[in-house]
């Protein structure tokens, strides 16, 4: 992994860290359990995600909640990938708009610029993995399109889930055919106030002549520290399903984001590669604004 990427990496966590502290210590002397979550179980599970913006950006595994009736969110990330191949990928702005035409249904839109070799990491863009030559550059765009439904709210043992189905069509670059994705998103919040949610999405697609199918489970982690601090580890992967050159990727991901305000939050999460095929790390900060 290249100094400057470590160093660029550590210094946000730090900042991130400072950000949070006073909350954190306030949390501490007022109790880690909020008693007003339980008293009242649907500010828990309302499908707009209540009184803060929840974002699809904070982990590969995107949130159980939708954006809200004639409410905004706005999302954008930049992302480093060292790739154990090729040349390391370099990907922004992973912009996605998401808008909600009812209190259950939102309209997505979206568009990324990826630039170097191998894959992605970012639950907003496209997760095809190309295969480039060590020494060839990829310059990929593309644009995404989609709907998230909210299907229900947690009761009990049933989860918390959405469904989402979108589209990745390529505005530039080697790739000439447009990805569909389906995700499905569940979730249980448990009494502490954790919450723990795990997808699998699945895309068929193609490159050249080649057709195949791409499976990503993952499963996610978090845990809130103080009113505005929230920290997650995940594990997420890629599967490929009768591509004639099999594709496996496994990572494993800490992460952590920041309230500014209920409406503004920044985060960043890194990652590193379980196996082979893997990235050897990668690195993503961003941030989301609801209006």
């Amino acid at each position: 992994m290249p100094l400057n990427s470590l160093r660029w990496t550590a210094f946000t966590l730090a900042l991130l860290s400072l950000a949070g502290w006073s909350d954190c210590v306030l949390a501490q002397e007022s109790g880690f359990l909020d008693r007003s979550l339980l008293a009242d179980p649907s500010i828990v599970f309302s499908p707009t995600s209540g009184d803060e913006i929840e974002t699809d950006r904070d982990s590969f595994t995107p949130a159980t909640t939708v954006v809200g009736h004639h409410k905004t969110i706005v999302e954008a990330a930049y992302s480093f990938i060292d790739n154990p191949s090729s040349r390391e990928t370099h990907s922004f702005p992973e912009l996605l708009v998401r808008y909600g035409v009812s209190d259950r249904l939102e309209i997505r839109l979206g568009w990324n610029y990826e630039t170097g070799g191998g894959g992605s990491v970012s639950g907003n863009s496209s997760f095809i993995e190309e295969e480039p030559l060590v020494d060839e550059i990829e310059n990929d765009g593309d644009l995404l399109y989609g709907l998230k439904l909210f299907v229900n709210e947690q009761a009990d043992w049933l989860p918390q889930s959405s469904l989402i189905v979108q589209a990745n069509t390529p505005t530039s670059g080697s790739l000439n055919t447009t990805q569909f994705t389906l995700c499905y998103v569940l979730g249980w919040e448990l009494p502490n106030s954790w919450t723990i949610d795990a997808a699998m999405r699945y895309s068929a697609t193609a490159e050249e002549e080649d057709h195949f199918n791409l499976w990503a489970p993952s499963v996610v982690l978090k845990v809130p520290v103080g009113t505005k601090y929230k920290a997650h580890i995940e594990y997420f992967g890629i599967f490929s399903d009768e591509q004639e050159t099999a594709q496996t990727s496994q990572y494993i991901s800490p992460g952590i984001h920041y309230l500014i305000t209920p409406d503004l939050e920044i985060g960043v999460r890194v990652g590193w590669g379980l196996n082979n095929d893997s990235a050897r790390f990668f690195s993503n900060v961003g941030a989301g604004w609801r209006f």
